[in-house]
């Protein structure tokens, strides 16, 4: 079972699939390598459009410190150094400008980093620092989360009724300051109770933040709340359904990225399958598991794996490799100091050393695990250090302690419904009886022992007819359809034989109803296919201005200068000339895909253009680029490359070939709410133009352009058009050109 930390400013989408069939070793080890890089690249995009927007904003103020702690968290679960890289400068740049909110949810990023590497004291630290911070700027959500930080630490730590309590503070708090509660303090309140025994306080808080996440939509909390009720569902013995949220969970979480969601969701399914004794499956996924906690410096994760691999090896009477991974994974976790997982690993470690015929090292770790169990109110785990320790004294004939023992965990596993501590217990009373002679009770303890092997074997086998309708339920789904088919066939035929039975003036009404059906299905249909037309219309108005951006005579042209510069030995030329090359078509190709680029982008694509072209050109270009104070690059969204093809177009058409001074001029100004480009040359002017051959391809861009505004300027519903014109008018040498460029104004937040 996981936990969660709180994000503010995170969007995170992803879509909910359930996955029904079981797979092969083979196609398990393919899905689980789908699932890891479809998460990495799904983590990869969001972070790359982070540090874009960052390198965009480079102004020292609140929106970068966020755009900071954003990046951080987003790399928290991945790569914790270039997290707290991130984390070191938001902070010392939140001191800067005196920015606490910025500060406080810094240092609370830096508490779930310590976190994650199970440095538990560490995490409160932070925890504390920040709530201080918050409490001071009256923020009560930031103190909220902190609240349910730190329950989610003191659980990890073991202190169970101190985590419940924080969770509910937290809760509290968010339904004081009228909040819609996002249902992270739910789920992880459920949890607790969970590992308390308290599966119906469990159910119903889990319940509850399943509901909440489905309402608000958040697929992330959608994951987690499926997660926590499967564990409920495998501690109940429930394996089919607790498979089924699981493995729908595990598909959301993969969606978003998560994978630290992923790591659990593989090791809880791995355990299911280890339950029905599929060692290879469970194996596979927990190995896969392992890795990932691994990389993200899970110790606490690190250390429940490698009990749960120590384990198979158990069942598998390696006893040997389960004791190397017992060890280990029992180190680890005293090393963080997390007690909640401790008794199992010790319970586990007993029943080995009990296998081996080493009773008196298997007691040292059943009667640890019974302390511990204690102190965290871990009631299945006590039950089982009972268990355990009457095995042990049994084993030594020490018949009066091994009865204590074992009553007390008949006693528990009653109240909580334990259905196999229960059946295991009844078997070892019924076996002590027997030894000291109490034969009466001797047999009432095997009645009930088969009664509840009996039960529980009834119980499996309805489980396993579960799970095999799960399997079928897709096939079963495929074969509806023909079904649906044949009833509407009959239905039809008797609607038919009906109607011939019945008066005219109910044939005449249903006739009726038909002819208006078929008018408006009409109408939907015209109105459907004019839309599908006119978006037909605009991507292909967009392919054509693709294939008349950039010429091939452009590119071919200037690999022909990059090869001559080359063979000529002009290396520090040609460098500079294949840079700036480069990052030309790097720039087209990324605009191109995109419907509206910052204004920035675009005029850097200009600039690169010029510079590449005057590397060659002679005489060289006077170009010149003016953007009016009253326009901000960085907040301006045009379309991309609307004003590259017309200065492509002067520089391939405008001048003579003895034309010495060459000048092209760009200026942007914003009047009237109209964003207007305008390009001036000095050369020989648009009629003489005109009647030069090779023009063809000039007035196709010119031609897609209007058309590529014209539909442009009713999306944005903002003015845009072209005009051309010469020069001549205002006794001036050259063409001009007039762009009208539709626009969007990003707002400062």
């Amino acid at each position: 079972m996981h936990f969660l930390f709180k994000a503010a400013n995170i969007e995170i989408n992803g879509v909910t699939l359930t996955f029904r069939k079981q797979n092969s070793p083979i196609q398990t080890f393919i899905l689980i390598f789908l699932l890891i890089t479809s998460a990495t690249r799904a983590q990869n995009i969001e972070i790359d459009s982070l540090r874009k927007e960052l390198a965009l904003h480079t102004k020292k103020d609140t929106a970068r410190v966020n755009l900071l702690n954003d990046l951080a968290f987003a790399y928290f679960s991945s790569d914790i150094p270039k997290s707290i890289e991130y984390l070191d400068e938001s902070d010392a740049l939140a001191d800067d400008i005196d920015f606490k909110k910025g500060k406080a949810r810094s240092i609370y990023i830096k508490g779930i980093t310590e976190a994650i590497q199970s440095n538990f004291e560490k995490a409160l630290e932070n925890y504390n620092e920040a709530l201080n911070i918050y409490e001071t700027i009256d923020n009560k959500t930031g103190v909220a989360n902190c609240y349910n930080a730190i329950g989610i630490t003191y659980k990890n730590k073991g202190e169970l009724r101190k985590a419940i309590s924080y969770f509910e503070k937290s809760i509290r708090l968010e339904e004081e300051i009228d909040e819609n509660i996002d249902s992270r303090a739910l789920i992880n309140l459920g949890a607790t109770y969970e590992d308390l025994g308290e599966f119906d306080e469990a159910i119903s808080y889990l319940k509850k933040a399943l509901l909440i996440a489905k309402k608000n939509r958040d697929e992330q909390l959608i994951a987690y709340s499926l997660n926590n009720i499967g564990t409920v569902y495998v501690a109940q013995g429930n394996y089919p359904l607790a498979l089924e949220h699981f493995k729908e969970s595990l598909y959301i979480d993969e969606k978003l990225g998560d994978s630290l969601g992923i790591a659990y969701h593989l090791s809880n399914i791995g355990q299911i399958y280890r339950t029905q004794k599929s060692y290879d499956k469970a194996m596979a996924y927990f190995k896969k598991s392992l890795e990932i906690h691994k990389r993200t410096n899970k110790k606490q994760g690190i250390s429940q794996v490698l009990s749960d691999i120590g384990t198979i090896h158990k069942e598998n009477g390696n006893y040997k490799s389960a004791l190397d991974y017992y060890t280990d994974a029992l180190r680890i976790s005293r090393q963080i100091g997390a007690k909640n997982g401790v008794p199992y690993i010790l319970i586990n470690t007993g029943e080995v050393n009990l296998a081996l015929k080493n009773d008196n090292l298997a007691k040292q770790f059943y009667t640890e695990a019974k302390k511990i169990s204690l102190e965290t109110e871990n009631k299945k785990t006590l039950c089982e250090a009972y268990i355990g320790l009457a095995k042990v004294y049994e084993n030594q004939k020490e018949y009066s302690i091994a009865l204590k023992n074992v009553l007390k965990a008949n006693e528990i596993s009653k109240e909580f419904g334990f259905l196999k501590n229960q059946m295991e217990s009844a078997k070892i009373l019924s076996s002590i009886y027997n030894e000291t002679g109490n034969y009466k009770k001797a047999l009432e303890s095997h009645q009930q022992y088969k009664i509840l092997n009996d039960s529980l074997f009834n119980k499996e086998n309805v489980e396993k007819i579960a799970q095999l309708e799960y399997e079928y339920k897709y096939k079963q789904a495929l074969d509806s359809a023909s079904i649906r088919e044949l009833k509407l066939t009959k239905t039809v035929m008797s609607t038919s034989q009906d109607l011939a039975k019945t008066k005219q003036s109910y044939l005449w009404a249903v006739i009726g109803i038909l002819v208006i059906s078929i008018l408006l299905g009409s109408m939907f249909f015209y109105q459907k296919f004019h839309s599908i037309k006119a978006k037909n219309k605009n991507i292909i108005t967009e392919q054509k201005l693709l294939r008349s951006q950039m010429t091939p005579h452009f590119i071919f042209n200037s690999l022909s200068v990059l090869q001559g510069m080359i063979l000529n030995k002009e290396e520090r030329k040609s460098v500079t000339y294949l840079s700036k090359f480069s990052k030309l078509l790097r720039i087209v190709l990324e605009n191109s895909r995109d419907k509206i680029v910052p204004l920035i982008q675009e005029l850097d694509a200009i600039d690169n253009y010029m510079i590449l072209q005057n590397l060659d050109a002679d005489p060289p270009y006077d170009y010149s680029l003016v953007v009016d104070e009253n326009i901000d690059i960085n907040q301006f969204l045009i379309p991309p490359m609307l004003i590259q093809p017309f200065i492509e177009n002067a520089i391939e058409h405008a001048f003579t070939a003895d034309q010495e001074y060459r000048e092209i001029e760009i200026h942007l100004t914003f009047e009237h709410r109209k964003l207007s480009c305008i390009i001036t040359d000095n050369g020989i002017g648009i009629d003489t133009t005109s009647n030069k051959p090779n023009t063809k391809k000039k007035s196709l861009a010119t031609t897609i352009t209007k058309e590529r505004l014209e539909i442009l300027g009713k999306d944005f519903k903002v003015p845009s058009g072209i005009t051309i014109e010469n020069r001549k008018k205002g006794n001036e040498q050259g063409t001009k050109v007039i762009l009208i460029v539709p626009y969007k104004i990003i707002e400062n937040s």
